[in-house]
């Protein structure tokens, strides 16, 4: 990766703080990764007023990591800037507009955000679907606490932000960058062959799995994370 490239720039998921690329950045930095890498939060009413602000705050190039709702986010940035984009990395993530029934969750989600339930009580609900059976009781505590990071109003904001996605596989097709894709082999949430459609759209793209290891995989394989991470900045 040259430095006319940018910095790596992290992207959480939903209802996660950049505490999650904690353990990511720790590990490249111990090993000599001389980019800058910073992580950003995913703040809006909407996947386009996200990126919008993202690319207005960011440098002139930069290459996009994001998990989940940040690679949801990362995808909508390099379809609207990519001239901006000299990498991709798409982990735990889904491409696809958002159907009926997820439009559906994530309404009664604000609606018991409004009613009093917080974004603890939120994460906590989903924690089954978020960490792998293995990994579950050892990654709990810091998975609320950075629901409580993120807080209710933040929460509300990125569901909203959620149901505003746009099927983004015709944008993907056109991707001309080195692009790494990361999924967990027990995620509920994004499973392996939603992956593998990335990887037949990107030209060139990889897609690396990680056995065993759920939806949030920075926290439950951080080195798994950081080995595909360093081959794709040496691609």
């Amino acid at each position: 990766m040259q430095p006319s490239e940018g910095p790596v720039v992290f992207l959480p998921g939903m209802n996660c703080s950049s505490r999650m690329w904690e353990p990511v950045i720790a590990r490249l930095e111990a090993q000599g990764v001389t980019r800058e890498l910073r992580s950003e939060s995913l703040t809006g009413s909407s996947i386009e007023d996200c990126v919008d602000g993202l690319l207005e705050r960011l440098p002139d190039r930069f290459a996009p990591a994001g998990l989940s709702l940040g690679g949801i986010v990362a995808m909508a940035m390099v379809r609207t800037a990519p001239w901006r984009v000299s990498r991709l990395c798409l982990m735990a993530t889904n491409p696809c507009a958002p159907t009926p029934g997820q439009l559906r969750s994530w309404q009664a989600l604000r609606e018991r955000l409004t009613a009093g339930a917080s974004s603890r009580q939120l994460q906590e609900e989903l924690l089954p679907a978020l960490l792998a059976p293995d990994t579950r009781d050892a990654l709990e505590a810091m998975v609320l606490d950075m629901a409580d990071e993120v807080g209710d109003a933040d929460l509300a904001s990125q569901l909203m932000m959620q149901s505003t996605r746009v099927d983004e596989r015709a944008a993907l097709a056109k991707v001309s960058v080195p692009t790494m894709i990361v999924a967990g082999g027990r995620d509920a949430l994004c499973p392996v062959a939603t992956h593998r459609e990335m990887e037949s759209l990107v030209p060139g793209s990889r897609l690396t799995v990680l056995p065993e290891r759920g939806h949030l995989l920075t926290l439950e394989d951080p080195q798994g994370v950081v080995a595909g991470v360093e081959s794709w900045l040496r691609t």
